[in-house]
């Protein structure tokens, strides 16, 4: 069984999953797990990996469209070295700063591969989904796509120092906020463009058309692999937010946000297609 299909079990099981975060009441909350051996390559810093791992779900709250609350980590090590232990909590510490969430603790284990679990809380009156996007509707994404597919190469390369700063992203909890007040459905690009807008298809019962030349590639992806646009396509992991808004309010989300908004296509009745053919279904696996 694949993630999809597992994660298909559990939406089957608990009523109202299947969304970036789960929302009781006014909160959201959610919570992801990262190991070393399909997260963390050799290289990445443990501060790094504090910012990265509480990022990811302080990512989740952005996609909701709400203000980042708090978060926690849980901390899995054979061993515990106090200098990598302090440098994680310092990654944690400053990526909730970024976002003006509190990072207050959480708590430490021993595992034979080192792994962390990070939860994080936020606020919103009226949450962002993933099952209101209407055919008609402007597809949008924020920032560029591909920098984790950049920070891999140099991780392989051996230039670890720009692999680690390209692995350290700002959650886009700012941009998400300015995004709910139009957005019609909303996620984060964890598992790719690709794989999101299918989800995204499936849960709002629609289509997706989009035009490949206003994909914003990353700069730093650009003469790092054959194919930049597969791999800003595909490859995931970049923690942007991919919208739909109505047409008339593309305007108003660009003059909200200090992030790049792009519109890359237009939601469609059925379909989801790169140029006018059909975008497979591929992305991050877990």
């Amino acid at each position: 069984m694949n993630e999809r299909a597992a994660l298909d079990v559990v939406g089957g099981l608990v009523a109202g999953a299947g969304d970036d975060a789960a929302v009781v009441d006014d909160t959201v909350f959610t919570i992801d797990m990262l190991h070393e051996a399909t997260d963390f390559p050799a290289g990445t810093t443990r501060y790094t990996a504090g910012w990265r791992s509480v990022g990811a779900s302080l990512s989740d709250v952005a996609a909701m469209g709400a203000d980042a609350t708090a978060a926690v980590g849980v901390y899995g090590a054979p061993e515990f070295e106090e200098g990598e232990l302090r440098a994680y909590v310092e990654g944690a510490l400053d990526v909730c700063e970024a976002v003006d969430a509190e990072y207050v603790g959480g708590d430490l284990d021993g595992h034979e591969e080192f792994t962390v679990a990070t939860a994080a809380i936020g606020r919103a009156d009226d949450p962002v989904l993933r099952s209101g996007a209407t055919a008609g509707d402007a597809l949008v994404v924020t920032g560029t796509l591909g920098r984790t597919a950049a920070a891999m190469q140099r991780f392989e390369s051996g230039n670890v120092e720009a692999a680690n700063e390209l692995f350290r992203f700002e959650p886009r909890v700012a941009a998400g906020r300015a995004l709910a007040e139009c957005a019609t459905a909303m996620m984060d690009s964890s598992d790719g463009l690709a794989r999101s807008l299918h989800q995204l298809a499936e849960a709002s019962d629609c289509g997706f058309a989009v035009d490949a030349e206003r994909v914003p590639v990353a700069d730093e992806l650009r003469g790092s692999v054959d194919d930049p646009l597969d791999a800003a396509v595909s490859y995931g992991e970049d923690f942007e937010l991919v919208a739909t808004v109505p047409q008339s309010a593309v305007d108003q989300v660009r003059e909200a946000t200090a992030v790049p908004i792009s519109v890359v296509g237009e939601v469609t009745d059925a379909g989801v297609t790169l140029d006018g053919e059909p975008l497979a279904d591929r992305g991050w696996t877990h």
